[in-house]
């Protein structure tokens, strides 16, 4: 049965935002977790050295933006449900924007990468030498994407529909 009054309405609503952000900070948090374990993964197969026998298709600059972005935009919206300060609102959803922006552009060259290398195996005899995002494990970047989908879903929605 409905409210009959505005004030009835009002606590359901309001449980509804804080619902609402809660479940995209959460997820957000997710999504930085994974993208962390991509991150040290490529940083321990990352090798200046043998750049030429397989170069890596993730610069250095796209990928620690993209991190830093993730990590950046994480504070932010903490930073936003903690104040309510709506510029901090519009600086996160900017934020987020360039984030999946350079989220995007790796994961298509990740699956390049991933077509072209076979997966390396361990063998004494020879060495194969692949680039470092060959070795991500396709579970966590199924989880990042998937944890990024919903969070960019979760903030917007927050943004835009919920009117906090």
């Amino acid at each position: 049965m409905p409210p009959d009054t505005e004030s009835e309405r009002i606590p359901r609503v309001l449980g509804n935002v804080v619902l609402m952000s809660a479940a995209s900070l959460f997820a957000w948090i997710l999504t930085v977790l994974a993208g962390l374990v991509l991150l040290v993964i490529w940083l321990m197969e990352y090798d200046r050295d043998f750049q030429s026998a397989a170069a890596t298709r993730l610069p250095v600059p796209l990928i620690s933006t993209h991190a830093l972005l993730g990590l950046g935009g994480l504070m932010a919206w903490g930073f936003y449900l903690v104040t309510d300060a709506e510029q901090l609102e519009w600086a996160t959803v900017a934020d987020l924007g360039l984030a999946v922006t350079l989220g995007l552009v790796m994961a298509a060259r990740w699956i390049g990468v991933y077509r072209a290398y076979a997966a390396p195996e361990s063998s004494l005899a020879r060495v194969i030498t692949v680039p470092p995002e060959r070795h991500f494990p396709r579970p966590v970047i199924v989880i990042h994407g998937l944890s990024a989908a919903a969070t960019v879903s979760l903030v917007l929605f927050t943004v835009f529909f919920t009117g906090s």
